[in-house]
């Protein structure tokens, strides 16, 4: 019963961690334009992503049942809390080095690892592609709903930008700069709320699902049979087959309290990285880049799919500095993001799986 407890609380910090590694992502772009001042922003943000995260629940279903198969090993506290140590880690060492990396892929990677590691190297534990037969975009399963959409989204985000940002140089060629940057500074704060509800609707869900996991599990092992009448909230009965399991309304407003909250603590190493040091940006450009990523990701929210706010805004800012000349993008800086995302999701299975036989070594796992 402890241990239940304890991957809540752990659950949590991983995202309190998430707000302030990622409220970076939402609102670099308007603090270094100086459309807001990073309090103004950091307000705005928490204020979006609170609503975004009590809004939308199909990520939230994705992470509790759609990557892996809980009925081939034992799903204990342990296991989720080992997961979540490999995605605080990480979050942990990027945010100190400042490099904009994917809390999204951090927590999947924990996931995947942890519960490879449970299984005893089972590979079958991983869902790795489970098509729909209906609708091939919607098909589960690490492939469909973290691979695939981990290449395919910022590659939409950086066209979406280039495109977008082409479009506005073309309309607005002869217009003066003194009146494009007053029009679109107010614009901005348009977009870059946009890009913070966006962010609660798909970055908070992740938390959601993994506290829902460990419910299901303790809920079907009885270990809440004898529970007092007051605390039968935490009671989570599993879901029926071939339905997403349901998200409890108090698991919706914790983690979206705690995002608020890390939003609120802001991110200053990583806006400096993306506000500054990929491209100079303008009002304009600012526009372009949140209006872009956050098109993408509510795609990607409808369709349940946990994608990386992280990957799109950065994509987004590069297509956009593209569009004026492509020596705009710093992309020494660039290459430095790419390798961060590609190593996230190997480093934090790796990680959580050391954690597991860590911890089953000393006994703390069966």
């Amino acid at each position: 019963m402890t241990l239940i407890f304890v991957v809540i609380v752990v659950a949590l910090v991983f995202e309190y961690i998430n707000g302030f590694h990622d409220t970076a992502n939402s609102i670099a772009t308007v603090v270094s334009t100086k459309v807001l001042t990073p309090r103004q922003a950091i307000v705005m943000s928490a204020t979006t992503n609170l609503l975004g995260a009590l809004l939308w629940t199909a990520v939230a279903k994705t992470i509790a049942g759609g990557l892996v198969d809980t009925t081939l090993f034992n799903l204990s506290s342990a296991t989720l809390i080992c997961a979540l140590f490999g995605a605080i880690a990480w979050d942990l060492l990027t945010w100190y080095v400042g490099l904009p990396t994917s809390s999204s892929h951090a927590l999947v990677g924990g996931l995947c690892g942890a519960a490879l590691a449970a299984a005893h190297g089972n590979w079958h534990v991983i869902i790795w592609s489970q098509p729909n037969a209906i609708h091939w975009y919607n098909g589960k399963g690490l492939l469909w709903k973290v691979i695939a959409p981990m290449f395919i989204s910022p590659c939409l985000g950086l066209v979406m930008g280039f495109l977008l940002m082409s479009f506005l140089y073309i309309a607005l060629r002869r217009v003066r700069p003194r009146r494009i940057n007053a029009v679109f500074g107010k614009l901005q704060m348009v977009s870059a709320a946009g890009m913070g509800l966006m962010h609660g609707t798909n970055d908070a869900q992740k938390t959601m699902g993994m506290i829902t996991i460990a419910l299901i599990a303790a809920t079907s092992a009885g270990t809440f049979d004898h529970l007092p009448a007051w605390l039968g909230f935490l009671r989570a009965p599993a879901p029926i087959k071939g339905h997403d399991p349901e998200i409890l309304t108090w698991v919706k407003v914790a983690c979206a309290l705690t995002m608020a909250a890390g939003t609120a603590a802001g991110g200053w190493r990583i806006i400096r990285t993306l506000g500054h040091k990929v491209v100079k940006l303008q009002p304009i450009n600012g526009f372009a880049a949140e209006t872009s990523s956050a098109c993408v990701i509510g795609l990607a929210t409808l369709l349940g799919i946990p994608v990386s706010t992280t990957h799109n805004i950065s994509a987004a800012i590069m297509g956009v500095g593209a569009a004026k000349r492509l020596n705009a993008v710093r992309w020494t800086v660039v290459e430095r993001m790419v390798w961060a995302w590609v190593l996230t999701l190997p480093v934090t299975a790796v990680l959580s799986y050391l954690a597991v036989m860590f911890s089953r070594y000393f006994g703390w796992i069966e």
